[in-house]
């Protein structure tokens, strides 16, 4: 016997034993004999990680797909595993050891602390696991695998040596996002960009040798409105201390104003007046001639427009700050660094990145200070010796033009301090090679995504793609196969062996100081004497990157990677398709390849979902106080009411806006369900008894059953094109409304009759509708449906298998006719109770029914079904007539007319008074919000969320004013 009520916190975590008991998830279990495989990888989640809505949808979305093959027969695994999450681990266990006892990294040497990290992953990482199984993850956890492990490791080597010997993977100096907290080069994606209060200044870059210029400022019509004869050109920066670096100031080549200096060297006002840089004044398509003063100092190796334009125009690259953002204090005085680098720029020629790079042209008296205390002291040293742009005050006094602006600045997520493009010497693969098969695979189909506009953002990023940066400065994570000799050759290999192999073969191969060397040590070396390791780690995405084959046991020929490779689809968010989803299509088709050497795609879709926001619709995040717990949810309403609400909210192409008292709404849902079954079995209900559809007999029965089938098609075909929220709407809308609200209500005459063969009919029938919906169901309730499955089993019998092991329900033949009467009969209880409802009809009161038109066929439907006619729509008595009673509210349905007698029932003046008010206040709100919204100032300035709440209203307020004025054209009608 069910409990009364259904308890998520002791049923949850019992079912969730129960399954892990019977290793329900296993590769393969529940399988058909020969059956077909199918595969998802997890996005696998940061070893620090918790879970978070995007999680919990994710992972809704991906379960509900392997729930649905696994009942189909299909041989199913759900490969689960973590990301060693390089930076943000390495953060933890630092911070983990200043407080235990202000323990330095550095202090305690690079083995010491990664034994410190394997420690922490040991003991405290990994937590999202439990948290997954909470929500429901059916992954085959015996499979787990972490990007660090002894076998994906191996992938990582294999896969970084191959790209290598290929010159798919090299070293060289480029800008990269530089983060002087952690010291290390990060992605794009840890990358914030926050709109923040500043300043730009105005500064004046004097021409060499004091030369003259005409300045002309001309307006829209070609009237001159400013000329003026300048030895300057001016700039505008929100970096001031960067202009230490700058190669060039660039105009556009259509800006009149600057043509006569084009060519021409202007000075960088900075530092000591004797050494003074010049730097060209040259043109190029970046500049905007309206923007600020139409001229751009270009400084290349700290920003990435500049970079662009510098190596277009071979301007040099200078580096002026080290890996704290401080600015560099090593190399010459400035004065010999100066001396050097204005050699180059009188040679005309570019010497290579290493030399320029090595010049610091930091002048004194700024080197060692920090960016923004050198930003200071620059501004007060301009401003002093006049070269600061002026303006005129309000007391007509002359002041340094500096504009108070908001400013966007990229920001470390995780240090949160600014970061610093920079450039440096990294590891870069060859993205664009690589991007070539990929790109070819989705526009000839063999890789779909969905929704499909996803492939716009794929195309434009791939065939726009730059050297991809996957060397770290860190400490954990994969540190990198390369070795350097004494010369500074490198040396890639799997194992320093085979590097001091290469090595050794290399000097004894090149006359040079160090053959005789090597001669001479070659049979007593001692570690680390010829060769030193790189100390960098691969980028984290690296590894990733190979998820979906090193999971499977690549690069050995294993089982599961002949099996379950190509996987099936991939299940990710948006903000990863550049860096993750790209990224696994180039390497699965550089490394994977068929039995006929064709490159072989990680998986044939990419399920696109979009973001969980707030009820508003704003994007979730702890400065706004608006992030919801999924485990808070999980607490409170259950792991099935989450998961069914974000499935049924999840349209393609249409943010989750989640607020918690949907999820308390389909808690509901689930309640229906359980009572429902109660009712059933209170009322004899035969659960697994081999019911065969065929031999039900009752319309109501055949009903049910042709509506059962309905259901069953849609949400399979739904699931199927990956809709989710629509497969979910069918299956609510099957047991709310048709199982529910009509199929029971239905057979209670039935349960209550004297018939026995029709009692016992539809206690074999409803037991089999409820079975079947427990399947319907499982994907995305998977624990109360399992729960319903195991308690509804006969007496002391046991179901034969799980739930999750059960197979999917299939769509039979329906009764037509059969589905076509009780849906006319439903249909008319609806309409009678609509217009009852907008009459005011108290839902007590008795009122007759009149037909009139009515056909042989409804006549029979109409005396068949009186009885339900009048218990559930308060009817009585049902007469047929000629003509519609006078004062009546009349209802169309087919041929029939359905009249309604309100006389002395409902004042029908008073009535149509009330409504013509009621239609009047709601076309006055339609009116002041379509104002509202035809405001484009208001559109353009309200918060997004305001915006969208404004126009729910809207369509309520119409939805409403229709049903308003139908019920006030029925009254005019009756009177």
């Amino acid at each position: 016997m069910l409990d009364k009520t259904y308890d998520a916190a002791s049923v949850e975590p019992r079912i969730a034993r129960q399954w892990d008991d019977a290793n329900a998830f296993a590769a393969g279990a529940g399988a058909k004999e020969g059956a077909e495989p199918y595969c998802i990888v997890i996005p696998p989640p940061n070893v620090t990680g918790s879970l978070h809505m995007g999680h919990a949808l994710n992972n809704t979305l991906q379960d509900i797909l392997v729930r649905f093959e696994r009942m189909r027969g299909r041989d199913v695994l759900w490969q689960p595993g973590m990301d060693h999450a390089g930076i943000a681990t390495q953060m933890v266990v630092e911070r983990k050891l200043a407080e235990e006892g202000n323990i330095d990294r550095r202090a305690m040497g690079r083995d010491a602390f990664i034994d410190k990290v394997w420690e922490w992953k040991n003991e405290s990482g990994g937590m999202i696991f439990n948290q997954l199984k909470r929500l429901g993850a059916s992954c085959d956890w015996s499979r787990e695998r972490f990007t660090m492990d002894e076998g994906l490791s191996k992938a990582v080597l294999e896969v970084f040596v191959r790209l290598y010997d290929e010159g798919l993977i090299y070293r060289g100096k480029r800008l990269v996002n530089w983060d002087p907290k952690f010291e290390t080069a990060i992605s794009d994606l840890e990358v914030e960009n926050i709109e923040v209060d500043g300043h730009m200044w105005h500064f004046k870059y004097p021409l060499e040798g004091g030369a003259t210029y005409e300045y002309v400022e001309k307006d829209a019509d070609g009237n001159v409105t400013l000329r003026e004869t300048r030895d300057y050109i001016s700039i505008a920066t929100t970096r001031p201390e960067t202009m230490l670096g700058d190669g060039a100031v660039a105009v556009h080549p259509s800006d009149e104003r600057y043509k006569p200096i084009v060519g021409k060297l202007c000075e960088i006002p900075v530092g000591p007046k004797a050494h003074r840089r010049l730097i060209p004044i040259i043109t190029d398509e970046y500049p905007d001639p309206e923007f600020g003063s139409g001229a751009v100092k270009i400084t290349g190796a700290h920003d990435f427009n500049d970079y662009q334009v510098a190596r277009r125009n071979h301007s040099p690259l200078s580096r002026l700050m080290d890996t704290k953002a401080a600015m560099r204090a090593d190399g010459e005085p400035y004065a010999e660094e100066a001396a050097r680098a204005m050699a180059i720029v009188r040679s005309g020629e570019l010497p290579g990145e290493n030399t320029v790079d090595a010049i610091n042209l930091v002048p004194d008296e700024y080197r060692g200070l920090d960016r923004y205390a050198a930003r200071e002291k620059i501004i007060a040293d301009i401003h002093a010796e006049g070269l600061a742009v002026t303006v005129r005050d309000a007391e007509g006094n002359e002041i340094p033009l500096v504009e108070n602006n908001k400013i966007k600045q990229p920001f470390g997520d995780r240090s949160n301090v600014v970061i610093e493009p920079m450039l440096t010497d990294q590891w870069f693969a060859d993205a664009k090679t690589l991007a070539e098969p990929a790109i070819a695979s989705v526009r000839e189909g063999r890789t779909e995504f969905v929704p499909k506009n996803w492939e716009n953002t794929y195309f434009n990023w791939m065939e726009n793609i730059e050297p991809w940066c996957i060397s770290r400065q860190l400490w954990w994570g994969h540190q990198i196969p390369a070795w350097y000799g004494p010369d500074g050759q490198i040396f890639v290999a799997e194992t320093e062996e085979e590097a001091l192999d290469d090595a050794v073969n290399h000097y004894l191969a090149h006359e040079g100081p160090w053959k005789a060397w090597v001669e001479e040590k070659m049979n007593d070396f001692k570690p680390g004497e010829i060769l030193t390791r790189d100390p960098d780690v691969l980028d984290t995405w690296f590894s990733s990157a190979l998820w979906p084959f090193s999971t499977l046991g690549w690069p050995d020929e294993t089982p599961q990677l002949a099996k379950y490779y190509q996987t099936d689809v991939l299940v990710t968010g948006f903000d990863i398709i550049f860096f993750w989803v790209a990224r696994m299509m180039m390497m699965g088709l550089h490394f994977m390849k068929d039995e006929w050497g064709r490159s072989v795609e990680p998986f044939h879709t990419v399920y696109v979902h979009a973001l969980v926001r707030d009820k508003h619709g704003a994007k979730m995040s702890k400065s706004k106080g608006n992030v919801i717990d999924p485990l808070e949810l999980i607490d409170e309403y259950g792991a099935d009411s989450l998961r069914f609400t974000l499935a049924i909210m999840a349209a393609q192409g249409r943010d989750v806006k989640l607020d918690p008292a949907r999820i308390a709404g389909y808690r509901n849902f689930g309640t229906k369900l359980w009572n429902a079954t109660r009712f059933a079995e209170m009322n004899g209900a035969v659960h697994g008894a081999g019911f065969d559809p065929a031999d039900a007999k009752l319309t109501v029965n055949r009903w049910i059953l042709a509506e059962l089938s309905k259901a069953v098609s849609e949400v399979t075909a739904n699931i199927e094109k990956y809709r989710f929220n629509d497969a979910a709407g069918a299956a609510y809308k099957f047991v709310w409304n048709t199982l529910c609200d009509w199929y029971l209500e239905l057979l209670k005459p039935v349960f209550t009759g004297s018939d026995a063969a029709a009692k016992a009919e539809a206690q074999a029938c409803v037991g089999h509708v409820l079975d079947e919906t427990c399947k319907l169901l499982h994907p995305f309730m998977p624990f109360m449906t399992e729960e319903l499955w195991q308690g509804t089993a006969q007496g002391t019998a046991r179901r034969d298998t799980l739930l999750c092991h059960a197979g999917w329900p299939e769509a039979g033949a329906a009764d037509e006719a059969a589905a076509a009467e009780i849906n006319w009969l439903v249909s008319l209880i609806s309409e009678i109770r609509s217009v009852r409802a907008e009459m005011g009809v108290k839902p007590g009161e008795i009122m007759p029914l009149v037909v009139i038109d009515a056909a042989a066929t409804t006549r029979e439907h109409v005396a068949r079904h009186e009885p339900a006619l009048s218990r559930l729509a308060r009817v009585e008595p049902v007469s047929f007539a000629a003509a519609a009673p006078r004062g009546s509210a009349q209802i169309v349905l087919g041929e029939a007319t359905y009249c309604l007698p309100l006389a002395g029932i409902v004042d029908l003046s008073a009535e149509a008074t009330r409504l013509e008010k009621e239609v009047g206040k709601l076309e006055g709100e339609i009116r002041r919000l379509e104002g509202k919204l035809g405001n484009a100032k208001f559109v353009a300035n309200a918060p997004a969320e305001v915006v969208a709440d404004e126009r729910e209203k809207l369509a309520a307020y119409g939805e409403q004013l229709a049903k308003t004025r139908l019920a006030f054209d029925r009254v005019k009608q009756a009177l």
